[in-house]
């Protein structure tokens, strides 16, 4: 017990390297910008001022992203979805795998679990000993199962998922800015030194580094930006990116995708000044998700929205959400006409 408690001590410690290692970057380069080049570099009290206003706007945003990033806790399935103390006696005490799996779909009727494995069998994670929620995977680095998991990151030690997308985002967006103020600011003098207009002093170094650190660091960090905020648009975590979510009715890449403008709303909120800055502001309890009416036509799918308060559908039109309630209904309604249909909540047409 003991060599293992150290092993995983010594772990831990490890996984922050990368996380030390991104704030010595960033201690270094503060120290350049504001040191090297704005104290004794630039000779203009004016430009000095505001190139040191501007910088610690973009750096005080990024750390503060970064920050809750890596110190948000993920959000991990509540009781409802852990098996009742009966049902988990006979899950334990049953041999056959169709047994177990018969006693998980018992419980899982009553849940908002809509997503399978790949066989078709409901998920059920032994380490955690819950019934997973759509969207949630289990952590082996947290040893935990966090919903709507994105991925473990080992630049913020933390794994990405419901708790802490919108600040993973603002934290590469406000990195790219923060990159992009250096090299904009930075590059008349990084021509001034680099072809010898400038004296060669002990801020040469500094300055010629820094403009390449981030320049490099920009080209990086912009990708990873780009292929999330493309994420967020189809509504898709990495992990669904690479392997579709299944349904009953089999894999659907855009099973929870309600159109661009409620698919950015899901992660940034409905209110738009918040978006910008490191507050949590997304959208449901992470347990839970809309997904495309499939199997349930048109005149149907009105009656069930307008008898929740919902305004009806047309044929093409996108993006319409049912609460996880009406999905019961539906499911249950249509669970006697075709044990194979989909169980879904949202009409929308895909191009």
């Amino acid at each position: 017990m003991a060599p293992s408690h150290a092993l995983r001590c010594c772990k831990r410690a490890v996984n922050w390297i990368p996380v030390l290692f991104i704030h010595l970057v960033v201690g270094w380069s503060y120290y350049a910008y504001v040191v090297e080049l704005c104290v004794y570099t630039i000779p203009n009290n004016e430009e000095r001022i505001s190139y040191l206003v501007i910088f610690h706007i973009s750096i005080t945003m990024f750390i503060w992203s970064y920050w809750k990033a890596i110190w948000s806790t993920p959000a991990s399935p509540a009781k409802a979805f852990c098996l009742p103390r009966a049902e988990k006696e006979l899950y334990e005490r049953e041999e056959r795998a169709e047994r177990q799996q018969e006693i998980l779909k018992k419980v899982a009727r009553n849940l908002p679990v809509y997503t399978r494995t790949v066989g078709g069998a409901v998920r059920y994670c032994d380490s955690c000993q819950v019934i997973k929620p759509d969207r949630c995977h289990h952590c082996s680095t947290c040893e935990m199962c966090v919903l709507k998991m994105d991925h473990h990151c080992p630049w913020v030690n933390n794994c990405v998922g419901f708790s802490n997308y919108k600040f993973f985002i603002l934290f590469l967006a406000y990195a790219s800015l923060y990159c992009v103020v250096i090299c904009a600011t930075v590059v008349q003098y990084f021509i001034k030194f680099w072809t010898k207009q400038l004296p060669d002093t002990h801020a040469k170094f500094h300055i010629l580094f820094l403009f390449f650190v981030a320049a490099l660091f920009f080209i990086s960090i912009l990708s990873l930006l780009s292929y999330h905020l493309w994420l967020v648009g189809k509504n898709r975590t990495t992990i669904e990116a690479f392997r579709a979510p299944a349904f009953s009715n089999g894999p659907d890449k855009n099973g929870f995708s309600l159109g661009f403008s409620r698919n950015v709303a899901e992660v940034f909120g409905d209110e738009g000044k918040y978006w910008i800055f490191p507050i949590f502001s997304s959208q449901g309890d992470g347990q839970s998700f809309v997904t495309r009416l499939v199997h349930i036509d048109p005149e149907q799918a009105n009656s069930v929205l307008q008898h929740n308060g919902k305004s009806p559908v047309n044929v093409g039109e996108t993006s319409l959400a049912v609460p996880s309630d009406t999905q019961h209904t539906v499911d249950n309604s249509k669970e006697k006409m075709d044990e194979g249909q989909r169980d879904s909540v949202t009409v929308e047409r895909e191009p």
